[in-house]
């Protein structure tokens, strides 16, 4: 059987980096993983097609080999998703989705022949035994979560893996804290379930024989919700195999609590990690507590984050706008919290109701839900109706967009983060590629560029003060073009 497995489009988003990947000549941020993983489960004697859209298109000679497509997607990628549908019930080949998406909304998809959602690990196999019995139902939905120690190493042979500026892989799902806005609970559970050592090795070997010497992402929603076996098993065994290897620097996301364990972050630093996502908020302790997100209340952020980034780890912080209880205050409180902390990487956006979150029930009852959850928190939209109005948000949320990526304050705040953090030991070795992104910036941000002044103030800056960092301060400045060319797409 031909099984062709379609990633759709994503949208111009902070997280896509569109505007950054011309630097480097990449054609998309991430791959997909998640279909990567699905391919390793489908019977070896299968041929399989895999086709990223966000890299290549997807032509007519694919659908026409095809028996069937497997559509996996998040949110933010639905309009794609709904038009490859499209174009597949028009050709008459059946479609196969699953991800975040479909198992959102599947009664939103009803044009989808199979929706096989939650786990890959746990429904696809009931699928494939009815497809074969020529049996299959139209909906498939699994009782438990998967154990992940019984995951394959994804099929990264179906992937030209240097199409991207990083690779992917997975050690746990799940996350011990329960957000009121987070849908990560609601589909994945609150036991972080993992990988043994032993796994997330062979995937990295397989990585690295596949020549990818760059970086790589640890996709778990809370990296340390295992500590225990962080510390005795997964990063000691991470630092022993980076010995005798060149590159791969890893970063992942975390809780604001990885401040409280100086052992364990000095171990992901050995380990290769540079940089860690972490959700704050908001620095307002009444809206932390209405979202329930008390592990970062009767805390000093500002030096939790700093102590962090002393230790080699670059903080990128999550913010949201919106809660009930804020007040007017909280965007000017957000601005100042952001340039405080030096937190280069600021994703602001207004608060959402994911599908399916205690957020998205209760709002819904109060009549609060308005549009679909588009999974993009930058937008400059929202699904529902904030506490302190829609303009009122809306104004206050450009206004800090404006503001933390206006040249002048994003270059402040590189510079500030710069002269606290601990440069780490691991680095990716220099290629063509990369003394090509060195030479880019220098005409299109140094020459052509609005950021002129502050790009060439920083390099010299850096030149003088850390020129070992000078590798990330033209990193940094490439990222803040493209923060704020996506700011000037949707909210300027």
């Amino acid at each position: 059987m031909n099984i062709l497995l379609i990633y759709p489009k994503f949208p111009e988003t902070f997280w896509s980096f569109k505007y950054a990947l011309s630097f480097i000549g990449k054609r998309a941020a991430f791959p997909p993983l998640g279909l990567l993983t699905v391919a390793a489960l489908l019977p070896a004697t299968w041929s399989l097609r895999l086709v990223d859209v966000n890299v290549e298109e997807l032509g007519e000679r694919d659908l026409a080999w095809a028996d069937l497509a497997f559509v996996g997607a998040m949110a933010v990628q639905r309009a794609s998703a709904e038009a490859i549908i499209d174009r597949c019930r028009t050709r008459g080949l059946k479609v196969v989705a699953g991800g975040p998406l479909f198992t959102s909304q599947p009664e939103a998809f009803g044009r989808v022949d199979h929706l096989v959602l939650d786990e890959a690990e746990m429904t696809l196999p009931a699928f494939l035994d009815d497809l074969q019995n020529n049996c299959a139902k139209k909906v498939y939905r699994a009782a438990d979560f998967a154990d992940l120690r019984q995951t394959p190493i994804p099929r990264w042979d179906l992937l030209a893996v240097k199409r991207y500026a990083s690779l992917s892989l997975q050690f746990s799902r799940g996350c011990p804290f329960n957000c009121d806005f987070c849908n990560v609970t609601v589909l994945f559970g609150r036991r972080p379930r993992i990988k043994t050592d032993q796994q997330i090795i062979a995937e990295l070997d397989r990585i690295y024989q596949a020549g990818w010497r760059g970086n790589i992402f640890f996709v778990d929603d809370n990296f340390i919700g295992n500590k225990s076996y962080l510390k005795t098993h997964l990063l000691p065994a991470l630092i022993r195999w980076r010995q005798d290897k060149k590159g791969c620097v890893f970063f992942t996301e975390a809780s604001i609590n990885l401040a409280d364990d100086p052992e364990l972050m000095a171990l992901m630093v050995a380990a290769g990690f540079d940089s860690v996502f972490i959700g704050i908020e908001s620095p307002d302790e009444a809206s932390l507590a209405e979202c329930r997100k008390v592990h970062n209340t009767k805390r000093d952020l500002l030096n939790d984050i700093k102590s962090i980034h002393r230790c080699g780890l670059q903080v990128m912080g999550g913010f949201i706008v919106g809660f009930d209880s804020d007040r007017p205050s909280i965007f000017q409180r957000q601005i100042d919290f952001i340039q405080k902390s030096s937190i280069v990487t600021a994703m602001v956006g207004m608060l959402q109701a994911p599908p399916g979150t205690r957020l998205f029930e209760r709002l819904k009852s109060e009549q609060r839900v308005t549009d679909a959850f588009s999974g993009d928190n930058v937008d400059g939209t929202t699904n529902i109706i904030p506490a302190m109005g829609v303009q009122r948000l809306v104004e206050g949320y450009r206004a800090i967009m404006r503001q933390i990526y206006s040249p002048r304050t994003y270059y402040r705040r590189v510079r500030g983060f710069m002269k606290e953090f601990k440069m780490p030991q691991v680095k990716i070795p220099m290629d063509f590629q990369r003394m090509l992104a060195l030479l880019r910036s220098g005409v299109r941000l140094g020459l052509v560029g609005k950021e002129r002044v502050q790009f060439w103030h920083l390099m010299l800056w850096t030149l003088l003060r850390r020129p070992r960092m000078i590798p990330l301060a033209v990193t940094l400045a490439v990222q803040g073009y493209h923060y704020r060319k996506i700011c000037e797409l949707y909210i300027y």
